[in-house]
């Protein structure tokens, strides 16, 4: 499949695409901040720097984009040229490796990807609100 782009015009779209305070996550946070708990935000002490992290009740929330953490990626990794199927693989694999991780050193980690973000927060916050509350009683 041929890029309609031209490579500076795609290294220049590529290059607005941020790691931290995305749009999902700006709104799960606004959503946890409403119920006035605190939490950390992609706390890089933490393996996989969760974009949510309640240190004390050993949690980390993950709120993952389709295409950069590959969601249902066999279906659709066909498409992409080697680089970018490599890179959202090498993606993958680091994403399991700090799930498991965190997971042996006694955390719960929760995944959300942008989709179910986009489609229910309150839905999402509600899960991650009541995992809080199950942690801390």
């Amino acid at each position: 499949m041929s890029d309609f782009l031209t490579k500076r015009e795609r290294s220049s779209l590529m290059s607005r695409i941020r790691s931290k305070d995305t749009g999902i996550e700006r709104t799960i946070f606004r959503e946890i901040r409403a119920a006035k708990i605190h939490f950390r935000r992609n706390d890089r002490r933490t393996p996989g720097s969760p974009d949510l992290v309640f240190p004390k009740q050993k949690i980390a929330v993950f709120l993952d984009g389709g295409f950069w953490h590959g969601y249902q990626f066999k279906k659709w990794s066909h498409r992409l040229r080697p680089f970018w199927r490599n890179k959202i693989l090498t993606n993958i694999k680091r994403d399991n490796r700090n799930r498991r991780k965190l997971r042996r050193q006694g955390w719960v980690v929760l995944r959300f990807w942008q989709h179910q973000i986009q489609k229910d927060p309150h839905y999402v916050a509600f899960i991650i609100l009541d995992t809080y509350l199950s942690r801390i009683s």
